[in-house]
């Protein structure tokens, strides 16, 4: 009776891993593939109407007019993109995506960690490349990620990966990128349980929060600069922001908290500095302008944060500041379903454009200049010579969620599975009641 239970057992949870298991990660390529006849949206601002692109050994070897560029493609794989449209890869960034699977099951939760001062947690080695949220991103063109660590004042150090892989080794696309800074909030409300306003008053604790993050570094310089007894994991994590080679991401949303992140920053000496949420940031612009700050910008659809804000302030914010000439991107977190609504990425640079901005500037949001702000556009973001063929066919408009169909994908030249349990059980469904 127990041994047939043991059976019963292993087989229910093999069959659950099968059931459960991402798309088996596409093959290396190894034959040249040449798309042509799409419209190809560069990403940079550029667009080609009938283009001719080349991918070779998991790189973009030619991105051209095909109507004034003739190549010999008797050796190639060609895909016949007439009347479609070819994009670089979307990226999101500051994103908990395989961090974290089912919301209500804390037991799938990884995305902090207890403490407060976590330079040194890295959120790479805890990504699940086997998450089934993961994979359903793929189909809407969302095939990067910056996979960031939450909690705490100091949340860790955050990687950036691809979504078609075995392991988070092969999914990394750069390692430790930057250390993520959860900024003290220079205000508060009343407690109402206590019979409290609910307004909001000056945070009384907000010098002397700053003063524990200045003192954090000032510890960790001196760990630094003097003679290591003992290793110390925290202030080694902190070497990368001091010495300029990683960047510091500030979470900050109030137009205070922004001008003091810069200052502090400043006062620090930290080179390498950018701003997540910004949600009043159209408020400090010109500080922002005038220290090259570029900015994340939180969650595009959501409501108003107060009364006398425009009804549609996070609507227009991306063109206020693009106007004032800052580099600016999209995210999703800051809002409920993070990880599943990353999939809304491109629908919420579509927003963007329908608020004012031009619609290949607000491409940009999600391409090129997600990927400066990132430090990875030397591999992608954009449709050029020499960077990883990361890039998807879409039939229609991929900013509009009426038209973005994929038909197909690559990741870095790998033509990857647009499958997913979503659309597994589409299928099925779709046979079940086709008939009735």
């Amino acid at each position: 009776m127990k041994k047939s239970f043991i059976y019963i057992l292993t087989a229910f949870l093999l069959c659950t891993t099968i059931i459960s298991a991402q798309q088996t990660p596409a093959p290396k390529q190894v034959q040249d593939i040449c798309i042509i006849g799409a419209t190809a949206h560069i990403g940079n601002g550029q667009v080609i109407n009938n283009s001719i692109i080349v991918l070779k050994d998991g790189k973009i070897e030619l991105v051209a007019n095909a109507t004034t560029s003739k190549i010999d493609m008797s050796n190639m794989e060609v895909i016949n993109a007439d009347g479609q449209h070819v994009y670089p890869g979307f990226i999101v960034p500051n994103s908990t995506l395989g961090l974290g699977e089912i919301d209500s099951v804390r037991a799938t939760q990884d995305n902090d960690e207890v403490g407060s001062m976590n330079p040194h947690i890295r959120s790479l080695i805890a990504y699940n490349t086997e998450s089934k949220v993961v994979e359903s991103m793929r189909p809407n063109g969302v095939l990067i990620g910056q996979i960031t660590p939450q909690g705490g004042r100091i949340a860790g150090t955050s990687s950036i990966v691809q979504f078609d892989a075995w392991n988070w080794e092969d999914a990394a696309l750069k390692t430790d990128d930057g250390v993520h800074i959860n900024w003290p909030n220079p205000y508060t409300k009343g407690k109402w349980w206590l019979g409290e306003p609910s307004t909001l008053k000056p945070n009384k604790d907000y010098i002397t929060q700053i003063e524990e993050l200045t003192d954090y570094l000032e510890q960790g310089k001196a760990y630094l600069k003097g003679e290591k007894q003992t290793k110390h994991l925290p202030f080694e994590a902190l070497q990368g922001i001091i010495m300029g080679s990683k960047k510091l991401y500030i979470h900050v949303d109030n137009a205070k908290g922004i001008t003091d992140a810069v200052e502090f920053t400043k006062k620090n000496n930290i080179k390498d500095m950018v701003i997540v949420g910004g949600y009043e940031a159209y408020k400090v612009t010109g500080i922002l302008k005038q220290n090259n700050i570029p900015v994340i910008l939180k969650r595009v659809h959501s409501r108003p944060t107060s009364d006398d804000q425009d009804y549609d302030l996070p609507y227009k914010m991306a063109k206020t500041l693009v106007d004032n000439g800052i580099l600016v991107a999209l995210q999703v977190n800051g809002g409920q379903m993070e990880r599943m609504n990353s999939r809304n990425l491109p629908f919420y640079a579509g927003t963007c454009a329908a608020y004012g901005l031009d619609k290949e500037e607000a491409l940009k949001l999600i391409t090129s200049n997600t990927a400066k702000i990132l430090g990875i556009d030397d591999i992608c973001g954009t449709l050029e010579t020499g960077k990883d063929a990361t890039l998807f066919i879409s039939e229609g408009d991929a900013l509009d969620m009426r038209t973005n169909k994929l038909s197909k994908a690559f990741i870095q030249g790998r033509d990857i599975s647009l499958e997913t349990h979503q659309t597994e059980l589409y299928e099925r469904y779709s046979e079940k009641y086709k008939n009735q």
